[in-house]
């Protein structure tokens, strides 16, 4: 019998026949894909920041400190924000909640924590808070694009069952994900193998955080005011995420509302920046 591909893009021709999530081996223990996706995502994001603070003459080596700070608290709040929402799954056994290796990592969460820390970071240092933010914002967004690539080797964070140009198939054995009906009504077989079809939603995250990217990239020399490339980063972010979340088969849910946490606090953010963006720039003279 002919080998299968793990994963396939049938109406792009694409097909992946092995997927390994490990990288590599070091002294018999396992490096993961998604570690190496987001350290690597990590450090393109720094060195980013750290020309972006001589170019405006920061001292770099502040952006330095305030990574270590972060990565500490992005890592906590996207698992506080994953825990919390997932109560169900975690109330009887609280050393679950300790369990990193078994995933559970909520991005907005991570995103929240890191502006916290941000805002404290910038009163203890005596720095503008808007200077830092405009400054990492561009690189947050493009880690996050690069980041969103873990969850493609993790065969995770996918949409729910569409026949679209972009559909992806994936060998059911393969996903642990939890599976919504339309899936599960739409399986397919090919050679004695199951394949379950959905939406790349990693995939449309990663293009559009990019597309968002590209933009800061271009918009930061033209900012009217300190703090701008922050809100259009949000309002960005915002946007992308409300649609695509709403694709997604691994929706965090508030409760028994049936409304997804991460397209709530999406809008929220989305119409607080806005009216801020316009608050600001009718209130300052362009710089």
């Amino acid at each position: 019998m002919d080998k299968m591909p793990e994963v396939w893009f049938p109406h792009l021709n694409i097909k992946i026949y092995e997927l390994n999530s490990v990288a590599f081996n070091i002294f018999g223990f396992p490096v993961y894909w998604y570690g190496v996706i987001i350290g690597s995502a990590v450090i393109c994001g720094l060195l980013l920041a750290l020309r972006e603070a001589k170019r405006t003459d920061q001292n770099p080596e502040d952006y330095i400190d305030f990574l270590l700070y972060a990565l500490i608290a992005a890592l906590i709040g996207a698992r506080l924000y994953y825990v919390i929402f997932s109560w169900e799954s975690y109330k009887d056994n609280l050393l679950k909640v300790f369990a990193f290796r078994e995933g559970g990592l909520a991005i907005y969460g991570g995103v929240l924590a890191a502006i916290l820390v941000a805002w404290i970071f910038t009163k203890k240092r005596k720095l503008s808070f808007g200077l830092l933010a405009d400054t990492a914002a561009p690189s947050l967004i493009l880690g996050q694009s690069i980041g969103r690539w873990g969850n493609f080797f993790n065969q995770e964070a996918f949409g729910r069952y569409t026949n679209s140009t972009f559909a992806m198939r994936l060998m059911r054995e393969n996903v642990g994900q939890r599976l919504t009906e339309d899936i599960l009504n739409n399986i397919s077989i090919y050679n004695g193998i199951e394949y379950i079809q959905v939406h790349p939603t990693f995939l449309y995250e990663s293009l559009w955080n990019f597309g968002i990217f590209l933009f800061l990239l271009w918009y930061r020399r033209r900012k009217r005011f300190t703090g701008e490339v922050f809100l259009l980063y949000l309002i960005g972010y915002g946007c992308g995420r409300v649609w695509i979340e709403g694709l997604r088969a691994d929706q965090l849910i508030i409760g028994n509302t049936g409304i997804a946490v991460s397209q709530l606090l999406s809008g929220i953010l989305i119409v607080c920046a806005i009216a801020f963006l316009i608050y600001k720039r009718k209130n300052t003279k362009e710089i």
